[in-house]
């Protein structure tokens, strides 16, 4: 049986965190899941958003946890881990990894990417009023701009269609100005309408 087959009949056709239904897609629990159904987990858009930090957190949303922590999937369990430890400032999430139960082995499976380390904040490309920026989006460049290495001066107000995030870098974008590929720094546009 294929994994996703094994996924979807474990699951009932839910997502394993919050048990939304809808789409749900096979989510690989880092550091190496493999092909085995028990590091593999099914979830919803949603999850996969916030746990991939690609979506601030929506605290109300996780509160799905204080069930699923006590899944005996280890895959679900060692995700459960993590989400609480990054919403631990919540008195219900900090309250569950109290309660929470994890083997020595899943423990350090838990703790072996170091995300539980870090807070709940989620790095976006933002333009300068603090809208999130999407890939494909249509912004305006809010300061002229001298581009370096080139002759090229990209004018207040020039819209830039089709952007594309730099994945390392939050405070910067590409796109295209009079056929040049640019890199420009977010702080110098806003997303339009």
């Amino acid at each position: 049986m294929k994994l996703e087959e094994q996924l979807l009949q474990r699951s009932g056709n839910q997502c394993e965190l919050c048990k939304a239904t809808g789409t749900l897609k096979v989510y690989e629990v880092p550091p190496e899941a493999g092909s085995y159904a028990e590091r593999n987990i099914y979830i919803c858009d949603k999850c996969t958003a916030q746990i991939n930090k690609k979506e601030e957190l929506d605290n109300a949303h996780w509160s799905c946890l204080t069930e699923a922590m006590w899944s005996e999937v280890p895959g679900v369990q060692v995700v459960a881990w993590r989400m609480l430890n990054r919403l631990r400032n919540e008195s219900w999430a900090a309250d569950s990894l109290d309660m929470m139960y994890l083997t020595d082995e899943n423990l350090a499976w838990a703790k072996s990417t170091g995300d539980h380390e870090s807070d709940g904040s989620v790095d976006l490309h933002k333009d300068s009023n603090g809208t999130v920026l999407q890939n494909g989006d249509t912004v305006v460049l809010t300061k002229s701009l001298d581009v370096k290495g080139s002759t090229l001066n990209a004018k207040l107000g020039t819209v830039v269609k089709n952007i594309r995030l730099v994945p390392d870098n939050t405070e910067q974008i590409e796109g295209k100005i009079e056929g040049q590929t640019i890199v420009i720094l977010t702080k110098y546009l806003r997303k339009q309408g």
